[in-house]
């Protein structure tokens, strides 16, 4: 971990975990394996798994889960309540804590996220792009491009 970080006691930053550079970290979870970049700043209520890379100067906002499957560049901007998945299909009954069954999903440098917004997995959301709030991503969004809203659909390709 960085020398210029400050974890907060009311952070639980496991083992393994590799942090950069940070402001501080307080009431969050990191999962030892996850990277996170310099210059972050990650607010409270929010949990990273294990295999989630996060790039420089990322901000992410209360109440937001990370899961494995994920990858953040640089300069990337999440506003509260957002909502990524890592499983296409999930069900109570079938395990799928497998990381065969995850989707991967990027966010690529620059990207804002609006708050409340839903991202489901195996998407990549583009350069510079901006998500807004309370949208649900179901496809790939271009680099530059700005979405909103949620798309009504009648069944997606498994």
């Amino acid at each position: 971990m960085g020398s210029d970080l400050y974890i907060h006691p009311s952070a639980f930053v496991d083992d393994g975990a590799k942090i950069g550079r940070d402001k501080g970290l307080a009431f969050c979870h990191i999962f030892g394996g996850a990277a996170i970049g310099k210059d972050c700043k990650i607010g409270q209520n929010v949990v990273i798994h294990r295999s989630v890379v996060i790039g420089n100067n990322v901000k992410i906002q209360n109440n937001v889960s990370v899961y494995d499957g994920v990858t953040l560049e640089d300069d990337v901007f999440w506003r509260a309540v957002l909502c990524f998945t890592n499983i296409f299909n999930p069900r109570s009954a079938v395990n799928r804590n497998d990381p065969k069954f995850y989707r991967p999903t990027l966010v690529a440098r620059g990207a804002t996220i609006g708050a409340n917004a839903t991202i489901l997995c195996g998407v990549k959301i583009g350069r510079y792009a901006f998500i807004g709030a309370g949208a649900v991503v179901t496809h790939d969004v271009p680099d530059y491009a700005l979405v909103f809203g949620n798309p009504l659909n009648k069944g997606l390709d498994v």
